[in-house]
């Protein structure tokens, strides 16, 4: 059975990028000092763990309760720190945020189920002696969450550090470093957060060299891992996969347009007998050959729309290749890909429908309930999902139920070997839904 060993949470006190400018650099100092650093983030996200990835050098991966279930994160969080020597995990939002419908989600649900000691990162740059206050606050909320340390992040000079550190002498969360605000140090953001590293992999490298000695300089590494060390060893389960059934070619979109991908997801179409074949909509002319099936999941296809249309040949290979039967997954980005335009820039023109980019982003987790067979399986098929966009469809679609804790709407499309819409999956507490993708392909060949 696999085992759980020495582990930290990074949590913030607050929704922003400052928890992971400190988780991933904390990644960066580790590995140079040595360590075999694994990493894991808590929630949906597909961006942070691309920079855990980058810094690791290590498979990204994700822990999400709502997604997966709370009995999945001890086998999911075994898988993340296989072969390392601790895993660190990144927070969501702030250490108590979560999906607020009084399920198990947030960072500090994830702590409590792992026992793990909790890292919190706080924005120093407006404080002095109200930082005990919050400290104080977000240490005994909840006395079932072990916050063991704290970090001080944005500090602007070595006097604000000296406040800083008198104001919590009397407490008893130890302060393990602190972080200069540093111009240096700031990443890349848009629409969706992070860019992603696929796009600009130097840039982020040259950042991350500097963060990573930022944070040696400024924080006990030997005290972090002495804390991750006092998280009691824990024997789980294995990680839910489908059975092995006969080979089957699947091609999966990746690239620079299109890097919203679960490893979970791929690791799960392996165990299901699936040879993954990976292709880039950016370069590749034709899908590869021979193949049973096609998977594209999110991205930024708004960002290289102009780009992605260039590729005539592909669109009109995808376009045909759809007609002709190949089975189809797509979600979000690979919905828009799948469209006839994208903010007026031709897209494949599977489904007809145009998107437009907008301001109003739509977020949240989906209870999904499918109203028409699909790929997924028959109609009525339930799975969870979580949805994170800003562009919208002149046709939404009525293939899937999308419930919410303030209500439900239909959108997406499907057909016997197709289902695109806006939902993302998750399969690392039930491979069901990828095990019958894989299937359908399997029977389609």
């Amino acid at each position: 059975m696999p085992s759980l060993g020495p582990r930290i949470v990074v949590a913030g006190t607050h929704s922003g990028v400052g928890k992971t400018t400190v988780a991933t650099g904390l990644l960066a100092a580790l590995r140079a000092a040595g360590h075999r650093v694994r990493s894991a983030k808590v929630g949906p996200d597909f961006i942070d763990p691309g920079y855990h990835a980058l810094a690791t050098g290590e498979r990204p991966r994700n822990l999400d309760p709502w997604l997966c279930g709370q009995e999945a994160l001890g086998p999911l969080a075994a898988r993340a720190a296989a072969g390392g020597d601790v895993l660190v995990i990144e927070g969501v939002m702030g250490l108590f945020d979560g999906a607020a419908d009084g399920s198990d989600s947030s960072t500090a649900d994830v702590a409590r189920a792992l026992g793990a000691p909790v890292l919190l990162v706080v924005d120093a740059s407006a404080m002095a002696g109200s930082v005990a206050a919050v400290v104080h606050g977000f240490a005994t909320l909840d006395p079932r969450v072990d916050v063991a340390g704290v970090v001080l992040n944005r500090v602007a000079s070595d006097g604000h550090a000296l406040m800083l550190r008198e104001a919590l002498a009397g407490l008893r969360v130890p302060v393990v470093g602190e972080l200069r605000r540093d111009d240096r140090l700031l990443w890349r953001d848009r629409h969706l957060g992070l860019v992603p590293v696929a796009e600009s992999p130097e840039i982020v490298a040259t950042t991350l060299e500097a963060l990573g000695a930022a944070i040696t300089a400024g924080c006990d590494l030997d005290v972090v891992m002495r804390i991750a060390r006092a998280a009691p060893m824990r024997t789980v389960g294995p990680v839910a996969l489908p059975s092995l059934g006969p080979p089957v070619r699947i091609a999966v979109a990746t690239g620079r347009a299109f890097t919203f991908l679960y490893a979970d997801t791929v690791d799960a179409l392996v165990a299901a007998g699936a040879e993954v074949v990976p292709f880039d909509p950016l370069v590749d002319r034709c899908l590869p050959d021979a193949i049973a099936g096609l998977l594209v999941g999110g991205g930024f296809p708004e960002v290289h729309a102009v780009e992605l249309a260039d590729n005539v040949e592909l669109l009109g290979d995808v376009a045909a290749r759809v007609r002709d039967g190949i089975v189809t997954w797509a979600e979000c980005g690979g919905l828009l890909w799948l469209a006839r335009s994208l903010d007026g820039v031709p897209m494949a023109g599977v489904l007809p429908v145009s998107a437009t980019m907008g301001e109003r982003l739509t977020l949240g987790y989906r209870d999904v309930r499918t109203l028409a067979e699909s790929p997924l399986g028959p109609s009525g098929t339930t799975f969870r999902g979580h949805e994170f966009h800003y562009s919208s469809l002149d046709e939404p679609g009525d293939a899937l139920e999308l419930v919410t804790r303030f209500g439900s709407a239909r959108a997406g499309f499907a057909s016997s070997i197709l289902l695109a819409s806006y939902v993302h999956h998750h399969p690392g507490g039930d491979p069901s839904l990828v095990a019958a993708f894989v299937n359908a392909c399997r029977e389609g060949q």
